[in-house]
Order: C-alpha cells, then sequence, then structure tokens
C-alpha cells in the first residue's frame, strides 16, 4: 500500500497549522511550525495570495495530511460521502473520524496516528474480540476497539498510554485504560470534530 515517507514537519509548516503528524513532539519547542512558521523552499517566506482554486486545494491537501490518507482514497471517501444522506462536507470528516487508526488514535492509545497505524499494522489491536490489521478499517457504532491481551504488557504501550494520559477524548468514544479498551458509541457529529479544515472548500473543488 502506498504512503508518503517524506518529512511530516514540512507538511505543517506547507499547510501553515500544526496537523499533529509527529505526536508530543508537536507540543514541545522543537515543533518545525513553531521554530519556522512558513513553507517550505527557497521561496517559503513569500506572502502568495491563492486564488479561490488554491484555497480549496489547500483545504483538500490539509484534511488529507491530517488524517494521512492518499489521493485516490481520499477521492473514494469523498464520492462514499456523497452518496450518503446529509451534508457532503460533514459525511467526508465523519468517515475519517471513524477509521481504526484515528479512533485508536483518539482513544488515547497511540501519540499519533502514524503511531496507531504501526500498532494496527503488527496485529496489536482487536475489534469486537477478532483481530484487524486494517488501519483504513471504517468502524461503527458499538464497536469495541481493544489492544490485544498479549501486547498489554509491552513496553511501549505502556508508555504510549501513559503519555496519552491528559489528552481529551472525544465524547463519541468511551476509553478505559484499564481494560485497553475504547468504545464507539456513536458517528461524531461536526461539532466534535476538531479539525482546522473547511469541508465546504473540499466539496466545491470536487464539484467542479
Amino acid at each position: 500500500m502506498a504512503r508518503y515517507i517524506g518529512a511530516k514537519c514540512k507538511l505543517c509548516r506547507r499547510e501553515g497549522v500544526k496537523l499533529f503528524l509527529k505526536g508530543e513532539r508537536c507540543n514541545t519547542s522543537k515543533c518545525a511550525i513553531d521554530r519556522r512558521n512558513f513553507a517550505p523552499g527557497m521561496h517559503g517566506k513569500k506572502r502568495v495570495k491563492l486564488s479561490e482554486y488554491g484555497l480549496q486545494l489547500r483545504e483538500k491537501q490539509k484534511a488529507k495530511k491530517y488524517y494521512g490518507v492518499l489521493e485516490r482514497q481520499f477521492k473514494n471517501y469523498f464520492n462514499k460521502a456523497d452518496a450518503q444522506s446529509g451534508i457532503t462536507g460533514e459525511n467526508l470528516l465523519r468517515i475519517l473520524e471513524m477509521r481504526l487508526d484515528n479512533v485508536l488514535y483518539r482513544a488515547g492509545y497511540a501519540t499519533s496516528r502514524t503511531e496507531a497505524r504501526q500498532l494496527i499494522r503488527h496485529n496489536h489491536v482487536l475489534v469486537n474480540s477478532k483481530k484487524v490489521n486494517i488501519p483504513s478499517y471504517i468502524t461503527k457504532q458499538g464497536d469495541v476497539v481493544e489492544i490485544k491481551e498479549k501486547s498489554q504488557s509491552a513496553t511501549r504501550i505502556k508508555e504510549l498510554v501513559e503519555i496519552s494520559e491528559g489528552r481529551l477524548v472525544p465524547e463519541w468514544i468511551t476509553s478505559d485504560k484499564k481494560k485497553f479498551t475504547a468504545t464507539v458509541n456513536a458517528c461524531p457529529r461536526r461539532d466534535q470534530i476538531d479539525i482546522p479544515v473547511e469541508e465546504r472548500l473540499i466539496v466545491e473543488l470536487y464539484s467542479k
């Protein structure tokens, strides 16, 4: 499966916002966007006025990078959201939020979505007591995500839980750190999705 393997900090600098791609590092003084708050490249410091299309494109790129999704998969998610009833942009964000890697991250069992994907790929995660090693797996209301019992004693997983202890878990997820489980209570509402993206612009871009 294709994935981005370049420098993650450059992605944040290009979008001009923290995308929290490197976990706890993003909350320290080492965060690249705090130290160099301009786009990467030799012309990064130049102020560029974006066109309407440019604004729409940047919002799409921002959402893709935030969730770690590449172009083809993102377009498939959009088509799926467009086919559902309701507001297409909000449907799109809900689908992205319900991905297994995002649920694991939101529940506080990883410091970033990249780390959550690694845990899933390495067979540390169960969904409804069944092994699932696909980070893009879309969870449903009532699903119980858990760290496999054999993996709960692993030093790194214990560290991840401790590091993420103070992070706020969204209302639509119930996280039980003692049992290493997370229950998806409901599909999130738009006001429960705290990402710096104007989904309306993404819809406008794909509607051209």
